[in-house]
């Protein structure tokens, strides 16, 4: 009886350990799927690296495109002020206010001085004037053929946007 203790002693330690066994085989290739997958999350990793990188740069040309856009609009609203400061009418009286001006109204000489005169008559669609006394002036955004002895109005070409 005592054989026989000891022989179901022995089987109980050691059917655990013979059903866990695997064959060496199967621990090798186990081991390769592990190195295969840190491999492959190493791989990963480095995509995801370089993708930051080219997002990256990617975000640097677009920062830099911005700065290029921002400045082409300060060069244009900056000429557009040129041009509007050039061409904005100055009334020779403080606190003046345009009040629209038709054939046979008299302007205050002050209205018509040389300053005033419009000689570039091609640039406002004009025709030259065909009288001695005769000139365009600027009033406003209006132009006006005066007679510059009287200070008459003979023709009106009310606002076009110049």
């Amino acid at each position: 009886m005592r054989k026989l203790i000891l022989l179901a002693a022995m089987a109980a330690v050691a059917v655990p350990t013979a059903a866990s066994a695997q064959r060496q085989h199967d621990v090798r290739n186990d081991r390769a799927v592990v190195r295969n997958d840190k491999r492959t999350v190493q791989a990963n990793r480095q995509a995801v690296r370089s993708d930051r990188h080219v997002l990256r740069a990617d975000q640097r040309v677009a920062a830099s495109d911005r700065r290029v856009a921002n400045a082409n609009q300060r060069v244009m609203r900056q000429d557009r002020r040129v041009a509007a400061s050039r061409n904005r009418y100055v009334a020779p009286i403080r606190n003046w206010n345009y009040r629209r001006v038709s054939v046979g109204y008299r302007l205050q000489p002050a209205f018509y001085g040389s300053r005033y005169y419009i000689n570039d008559y091609g640039a406002y669609n004009l025709q030259a004037p065909h009288g001695r006394w005769l000139r365009w002036v600027r009033y406003g955004d209006d132009l006006l053929l005066v007679n510059i002895r009287t200070g008459r109005v003979l023709n009106v070409v009310h606002y076009r946007g110049w």
